[in-house]
């Protein structure tokens, strides 16, 4: 049987430690989508900003890639799919153009909690600010970011 759920002790605003179900699966944007802190239209442009992340590849890898090798000619080729490079240099440029949009104040949040999947208040404390900040600033970066995308 797979865990779905860790336990996780995380300090909350005021300073005291507290142990938490962590649902493994779900993403920091995720649980502010669900409890009703980030609209529809912000979730969907933070979940195409992290998609457009990991298609970029600008995550860690852990291991190498095992890409199949190309085939020798003559033999049968299935139909063409795109080149893997193209789709991540797409994806990177609309990274760039998300990341842009929001602009340099509020890229760091957007990147920490969307793309990082850190947590709101561990983002707003490696950022020194104050707490609740984040959630305001976050909310300003998606909306810029839902912009760029054109997310009605």
């Amino acid at each position: 049987m797979t865990a779905t759920h860790v336990e996780q002790t995380i300090e909350d605003p005021q300073g005291r430690h507290q142990t938490v179900l962590v649902h493994i699966g779900e993403s920091p944007l995720a649980w502010l989508h669900a409890r009703g802190h980030l609209s529809e239209r912000h979730y969907v442009a933070g979940d195409r900003l992290r998609a457009d992340w990991e298609k970029a590849g600008l995550g860690a890898r852990v291991t190498m890639r095992w890409d199949a090798a190309p085939r020798a000619r003559g033999r049968s080729m299935p139909a063409r799919q795109p080149d893997p490079t193209l789709m991540q240099l797409s994806a990177r440029e609309r990274f760039d153009g998300a990341i842009r949009a929001a602009g340099p104040g509020l890229a760091d949040i957007l990147w920490r909690v969307v793309c990082a999947g850190e947590g709101l208040v561990a983002a707003e404390r490696a950022l020194g600010w104050s707490s609740r900040a984040g959630k305001l600033v976050l909310t300003l970066a998606l909306d810029r970011v839902a912009g760029w995308y054109r997310v009605a």
